[in-house]
């Protein structure tokens, strides 16, 4: 493996801590909001691990999931949203 390879392996494994830290907000957040940012910000560090992880491994059918997860992200984020607003969840 090379130099780059390493670095971007590193930076996908500090992405994980990132991630598992910003997962307390989306379990102990005060508001639903903030839950659905955290959730919303989750996939999108996910979708980064798996492009660095592409790179990293020279696999680059991480990024085909990577693109799949991102739009499934977004149409989640989308519903949930809807289903907060309809409930009265925004203030």
């Amino acid at each position: 493996m090379s130099l780059l390879s390493d670095v971007f392996l590193g930076a996908a494994a500090i992405f994980v801590v990132l991630a598992i830290a910003l997962l307390y907000r989306a379990i102990k957040g005060p508001t639903m909001q903030d839950r659905v940012l955290a959730v919303n910000v989750l996939g999108t560090n996910t979708v980064v691990i798996l492009a660095l992880l592409a790179a990293g491994l020279d696999q680059p059918w991480f990024l085909d999931i990577a693109l799949i997860y991102a739009l499934l992200n977004f149409l989640v984020t989308i519903a949930i949203s809807k289903f907060t607003v309809e409930r009265g969840g925004i203030i």
